[in-house]
């Protein structure tokens, strides 16, 4: 008498189970589609409310800004025209003071010392002035 042991060695039981079992997926895409039934119409009963209708226009408000120019004789220029180097603090507390605060768009030749730069920087920094900005040519242009 022969008894089936949980561990044979019939070839048949060492074959891998390549099945998928669907049953679980069916399940979740059952539940999913409930769900979705469910939830939909109760979208779709929304309360209508009347919303109030008003006519405004966006406020056109240009970005300001001011450009200061370094050369390389080291020599100051604002917005194209030059000037002297104990305006400069002047012209830019007055533009620190205007509302909206306009930018400071800082252009500097390349061969220019950097400690001219940051001498622009630190009294652009006095004056008030809080947003800096570097304009740089680029690559590749002649």
């Amino acid at each position: 008498m022969a008894m089936n042991a949980p561990f044979s060695d019939d070839a048949d039981d060492d074959a891998l189970m390549n099945e998928i079992n669907m049953t679980p997926l069916v399940d979740v895409m059952l539940v999913l589609l409930i769900v979705f039934m469910v939830t939909i119409p109760a979208m779709q009963h929304a309360l209508k409310i009347e919303l109030p209708r008003v006519v405004s226009q966006p406020e056109a408000t240009a970005a300001q800004h001011v450009d200061v120019g370094i050369a390389a004789d080291g020599s100051i220029f604002w917005n194209g025209t030059r000037i002297e180097n104990g305006t400069l603090a002047a012209r830019l507390s007055a533009a620190a003071a205007a509302s909206p605060r306009p930018e400071l768009r800082l252009h500097a030749d390349r061969a220019v010392r950097y400690e001219r730069v940051a001498d622009v920087m630190s009294q652009a920094q006095a004056a008030g002035m809080t947003q800096i900005g570097f304009v740089t040519d680029p690559q590749g242009r002649p």
